[in-house]
């Protein structure tokens, strides 16, 4: 993607925001209530919400939409916002809203406990309430587990025409690039996306799951993805994405030494904010081990609380180290990250 491509992009999804904005039902909150705005499907909050209600009869208003819609949402309405909460997918938006001012700081010891410190802002500002690996899923019957180390060994001419991945449009990828700017340096990183990008068997297109199921078809021998796509694959009615799944198995890459990439959902509570205590009140209900153990079980993702109990279907993926940085940075340096990604010729 060039710049100017990249800009012209952003311009026109920008540009389109105030529609689809101008579409999003208004809510209002009261006494008794709380108001959010969600990135996440309303089926993959919703029953937890309902939990929180029956246990506190603290009402939720609850509206959700794109990630990027959402948060151009709060931007626009500043001050008259009547979101309390916002909830979305991946550190790198949450520190949009941090620079973007709609945010405000949070102090809680629950949520200080709960929350490992790297999964959460180092002033408060936002929290993870779930933990997404991107790890290497591989052939079963093309490649053997001895071949694969690294992240960075992709990068390898054994690789060539070998790797499906998402573009470099995509955020889960700007994260990835990110996390790898912050451990081994910018020069590095960019010496390996070269490389890397060179050994792509098709020019990066579609989602996570299309990843896997290209890599099933024969298209390629390595994906990345999302392991909770993976989970919504196997557990699906689609028998076909069934078939893909099971053609698969998860590597976890850079065990010896910083860990497998992992990035979040998170939780914020906007600057906005008129219901302050019951706001506050459901950050904190969502670490609790009830609801982790409903992250795990229904949206096959890792729980952020420590001593949640993993499914059958995490388990049989095995343990694994993940990267211990502090996921603030893969908003800091997403600029960076895009920035390299171009130069590289990621598309």
């Amino acid at each position: 993607m060039s710049a100017l491509f990249y800009k012209k992009t952003v311009n026109t999804i920008l540009g389109s925001l105030a529609v689809s904005i101008a579409l999003i039902p208004a809510i209002a909150s009261a006494d008794g209530e709380v108001s959010l705005y969600s990135a996440r499907k309303e089926k993959l909050i919703k029953p937890l919400l309902d939990k929180f209600t029956a246990s506190t009869g603290i009402t939720v208003n609850l509206v959700t939409g794109k990630a990027d819609a959402l948060l151009k949402r709060l931007e626009v309405e500043g001050q008259n916002s009547p979101a309390d909460l916002f909830i979305t997918t991946d550190a790198g938006r949450l520190h949009r809203g941090k620079v973007a001012g709609v945010l405000q700081k949070v102090e809680s010891d629950i949520l200080n406990k709960a929350i490992p410190e790297n999964l959460r802002d180092k002033d408060g500002m936002w929290f993870g309430l779930s933990q997404r690996a991107r790890p290497i899923m591989y052939v079963k019957s093309k490649v053997k587990f001895e071949e694969l180390s690294t992240y960075e060994a992709l990068a390898d001419d054994k690789w060539k025409n070998r790797i499906c991945i998402r573009g470099s449009g995509n955020i889960y990828n700007q994260s990835l690039v990110a996390s790898m700017i912050a451990n081994i340096g910018a020069e590095k990183t960019e010496a390996w996306a070269k490389k890397f990008v060179a050994n792509f068997a098709r020019p990066p297109k579609g989602g996570d799951r299309d990843q896997i199921k290209a890599a099933a078809a024969g298209q390629c021998d390595i994906a990345i993805a999302n392991t909770y796509y993976l989970g919504k694959m196997i557990h699906g009615k689609d028998e076909a994405q069934k078939k893909a799944a099971d053609a698969v198995a998860v590597f976890w890459p850079n065990q010896a030494d910083r860990g497998a990439h992992v990035n979040i959902s998170g939780i914020s509570m906007t600057k906005a904010a008129k219901n302050k205590e019951n706001a506050q009140k459901l950050m904190e209900f969502l670490v609790n081990k009830e609801s982790q153990e409903w992250y795990a079980s229904s949206n096959y993702e890792y729980p952020v609380l420590a001593g949640t109990k993993w499914t059958d279907t995490l388990t049989s993926w095995g343990k694994f180290k993940a990267d211990g940085l502090n996921l603030s940075k893969l908003g800091e340096l997403n600029a960076d990250a895009v920035k390299l990604m171009d130069r590289s010729l990621w598309k």
